[in-house]
């Protein structure tokens, strides 16, 4: 629909609204120019100025058809009416609340015209990809597509206005395109109307043609133009695309609206798990949700969220891990379960950890670590694929300054032995381990390779878990398999087939970080529960990280779970890799912030 505001409904406005548009624009004007704007983005500003005083210059009932004198007039009187009007710039013109008040008025003209500048809706029949995609090669420089008719809708990014031409830049959720709005063409009522309350940042609908300019740049050639939302606040000029770390992760939704390749993270980011979800689908999986507040936090050594429920008068936490359920769900029959949850642990923030993560956890009946490892290796490529694209070359990717090949097979190796490769002036070799002395030797070479808070530590698989962590961890670029951990870091893994003081379980690296963590799961009831008393021992002695004795977990073990093999991926880490991304507040929407006192 066009704009309906025409000069009769405009004319009729109370001409002292208008004049405090005028004087509100003006005073946005200087300003801009005491920040030091420069001519060419205080040119639309200027423009709506002029178009604003010649409406405050037109009398009621005057006809338009002398519109360029009356704007001729109104430029003339330009420097004179400035002079009259001039105030001094005040710190309270720094405040976006002198921006946001005066578009707050063209809000009140534009209802006192009749026109509701929020929409209720719109249709539009195309977006800017597809129609690059659609005219790509076609329409010489200067051609019109006469036979086209197209409606598209976006937010202003930027206006130029040349007297009886304007040109915007419309941004939709696949990219921009250029409008290009003609009074000739609109009419001089609704172009009159376009140039006074059109903003960047606003959001409207345009009815047209397609054409390719005389300098080859593909527009919609409007016919009609339509206000779907005014927005009370500009977007941001001198940011140069908000660039302002702590802006951008408070201010999301401004952060993805003027860097649009945040946009494409998240795109990528629901990809991934969709693709996630469709291989595990595939393959019999079954996705059961289970609870965010536990009355025993499980399933992982982490510090939980404490929360109370009133009416069942109890300690609850949130939930850091959603293992020890799915195993039950395993124990009740299910083969292949999964979920895709939040998990919240009290712990620190770095560009690796937040407060509350996304991750998968998997479990499957009669399989082992090594049908973990092969399955791991797989959801990780089609995820990647899914990312980047689904030929070879998507598993093929740069990440900061290195470039990370997914190609299988990865490496496997033992922690034992990586740990040999960065520390080669002592072996932890397993059949020294219950040598008197051995611990000692332990510490005093970790000592001296500068591992810290050896002293600490009460057992040699504690000392080898420090080494590791310390010492390798950080020069793992490539995916690697760490495989066969100690029994002390180890409460919920199975003891290794054939390496004792050792369980079944891998971890997964790259980039120098844990993408995932994989047991041979526990189903001894018996073993799992002297584990638990170790660790409930470990967190009555201080360490908020062990976790106590669950019962009604150990009660489902007594009743029998079959062999199971387990698999955790960081969703948030996975698509921090696969989308080059430097921080976890990257790719994730709305990361937890500190908040600002007032």
């Amino acid at each position: 629909m066009t704009s309906t505001i025409g000069n009769n409904n405009s004319n009729n406005l109370l001409q002292e609204d208008i004049e405090r548009l005028v004087s509100a624009k003006g005073d946005e004007i200087k300003r801009l120019k005491a920040e030091g704007i420069d001519k060419i983005a205080l040119a639309p500003h200027v423009e709506e100025l002029l178009a604003l005083k010649a409406r405050l210059a037109t009398p009621a009932g005057a006809s338009n058809n002398s519109e360029k004198s009356i704007e001729d007039t109104s430029s003339k009187k330009n420097k004179s009416n400035e002079n009259a009007n001039k105030k001094p710039i005040s710190a309270e013109d720094e405040s976006p609340e002198i921006l946001k008040q005066t578009r707050l008025e063209k809000v009140k003209l534009m209802r006192e015209a009749g026109v509701e500048p929020y929409e209720y809706a719109y249709s539009p029949t195309t977006t800017a990809a597809q129609l690059k995609k659609v005219y790509e090669g076609r329409l010489q420089d200067g051609e019109e597509d006469i036979n086209s008719e197209e409606v598209v809708a976006g937010r202003i990014l930027t206006k130029r206005l040349f007297g009886k031409l304007a040109f915007f830049t419309l941004q939709d959720e696949s990219g921009k395109i250029q409008l290009q709005l003609e009074k000739n063409r609109l009419g001089d009522a609704s172009f009159k109307d376009l140039k006074a309350w059109a903003d960047a940042g606003d959001i409207i609908g345009v009815k047209g043609s397609i054409r390719r300019t005389d300098k080859g740049e593909l527009s919609v050639y409007a016919k009609e133009w339509k206000m779907l939302t005014k927005a009370a606040l500009p977007l941001p000029d001198k940011w140069h695309g908000l660039v302002d770390i702590k802006k951008r992760y408070s201010m999301r939704h401004l952060d993805m609206i003027v860097n649009p390749e945040v946009r494409s993270v998240f795109r990528a980011r629901a990809r991934i798990t969709s693709a996630l979800r469709r291989q595990l689908d595939s393959l019999d999986f079954l996705e059961i949700e289970t609870p965010v507040l536990h009355a025993q936090p499980g399933g992982a050594e982490a510090k939980p969220f404490e929360t109370f429920h009133n009416s069942m008068d109890m300690n609850l936490t949130l939930r850091i891990a959603t293992e020890l359920h799915l195993k039950r769900l395993i124990v009740g029959g299910f083969n292949r379960v999964y979920e895709v949850g939040r998990i919240f642990r009290n712990e620190g923030i770095s560009t690796r950890h937040n407060p509350e993560f996304t991750s998968v956890e998997l479990y499957q009946a009669f399989a082992d670590y090594n049908d973990m490892m092969n399955l791991c290796e797989s959801i990780v490529c089609s995820c990647a694929e899914a990312a980047v694209g689904s030929d070879t070359s998507s598993l093929v990717f740069p990440y900061g300054n290195h470039t990370i090949s997914l190609q299988r097979p990865w490496r496997r190796v033992s922690m034992v032995d990586i740990v040999k490769e960065y520390m080669p002036s002592f072996d932890f070799d397993p059949n020294n381990w219950s040598n008197p002395g051995f611990l000692h030797s332990a510490k005093d070479a970790a000592s001296a390779a500068g591992v810290p808070k050896i002293d600490t530590m009460s057992t040699v698989g504690e000392v080898l878990n420090a080494c590791f962590e310390e010492l390798c961890e950080p020069h793992l670029i490539q995916p690697t398999f760490v495989i066969d951990y100690p029994v002390e870091v180890s409460p919920l893994a199975k003891p290794h087939r054939s390496k004792p003081g050792f369980v079944e379980r891998f971890e997964l690296f790259a980039v120098g970080r844990e993408m995932a963590n994989s047991f041979s799961e526990l189903t001894d009831p018996v073993e799992q529960r002297e584990r638990f008393e170790a660790q409930a021992a470990k967190k009555a002695a201080g360490d908020e990280e062990a976790c106590g004795v669950d019962e009604e977990f150990l009660q489902a073990l007594e009743q029998g779970m079959p062999p199971t093999g387990g698999l955790g991926i960081g969703i948030d880490r996975l698509v921090m890799l696969l989308t080059n991304s430097p921080s976890i507040k990257d790719v994730i929407a709305f990361p937890l912030l500190k908040t600002d006192p007032y």
